[in-house]
């Protein structure tokens, strides 16, 4: 073990680097995959599509289980967290969470499987997560593949959605639409819990799962104001918590978009004496459903 030690040239908060190049991920998914549940009489329905095989992306796809045919609703694009090399959108913590926010807030759901450092090293998280946001929105005129895309999707009431890494990417993805535009599909808002953005010890752990950075000053880890006021949003929702080591870069990032430039509106939500992501480990705690409930109000305002 002392010979494996000394192997050592990185400890970061959720991997290890050797010298010879392996990466052993500290605390990999364990959790058993479930499938998804298309019951018709069911709360909510889900199921998987494959949006690219080459690479490799899918998502699992949640609709109102009283929806019907000719109904229009809004649609989140979720991407879960994870460190940016953890977690999947087909365990149990993710799939229950966002079947929670499509049965209280009556909306469409597109929940992100991405890939994961280091098999495939950021930028393929940004890169898999926008050709998710593509395919849905090659759905606008309604004669895409997906018949839930076709039938259900108002692609006036479009969102962004996702927690600690995923929040990252969330904020990255609604640049990206400012700047590069998704025709025919308005991007309302960004919701973000407890998301991921440079200024702490973990700032070298993301230059490491991306071998082609910009450096500390990074615009996907730590955005500009240049990068703020691309948002391609009208509303921005921030969650952070106290008790969280990205309580302080998350209260920056808020007021670093508000003196943007960006004429959105944005709101942030303190969640004090909690840790990071506390929702996703019982959604029936009391702090848990006040969340919930404030990511509902936000998806439903007009």
């Amino acid at each position: 073990m002392a010979t494996r030690d000394a192997e050592i040239i990185h400890d970061f908060r959720f991997f290890r680097v050797y010298k010879d190049g392996s990466v052993v991920v500290s605390n990999p998914t364990t959790d058993k995959k479930i499938p998804p549940s298309d019951d018709p009489n069911s709360r909510v329905r889900s199921k998987d599509i494959v949006i690219s095989s080459e690479p490799a992306v899918s998502a699992r796809v949640f609709v109102p289980g009283s929806a019907n045919v000719t109904q229009k609703l809004p649609l989140l694009l979720y991407v879960h967290g994870g460190g940016f090399c953890m977690q999947s959108a087909f365990t149990p913590r993710y799939h229950y969470y966002v079947q929670t926010l499509v049965a209280e807030a009556n909306i469409i759901a597109v929940s992100v499987e991405y890939g994961l450092f280091p098999d495939r090293p950021i930028p393929a998280c940004y890169e898999d997560s926008w050709a998710a946001l593509k395919y849905v929105a090659s759905h606008v005129n309604g004669d895409g593949p997906e018949p839930w895309f076709n039938d259900h999707v108002d692609f006036g009431r479009v969102f962004i959605g996702g927690d600690s890494a995923g929040g990252n990417i969330a904020h990255n993805l609604a640049v990206r639409v400012g700047t590069d535009g998704l025709p025919e599909v308005k991007l309302v808002g960004v919701i973000m819990v407890h998301p991921f953005f440079g200024g702490t010890e973990d700032d070298q752990m993301w230059l490491c799962m991306c071998p082609e950075n910009g450096g500390l000053d990074d615009p996907r880890m730590r955005p500009g104001k240049e990068h703020l006021a691309r948002l391609g949003c009208e509303r921005v929702l921030m969650f952070v918590a106290e008790k969280d080591h990205l309580f302080v870069v998350g209260k920056r990032y808020y007021e670093e978009l508000k003196k943007s430039g960006w004429g959105g509106k944005a709101e942030i939500v303190e969640n004090l004496g909690e840790e990071h992501c506390f929702h996703l480990r019982d959604l029936k705690y009391e702090k848990a459903v006040d969340l919930i409930k404030k990511y509902v109000s936000f998806l439903k305002k007009e």
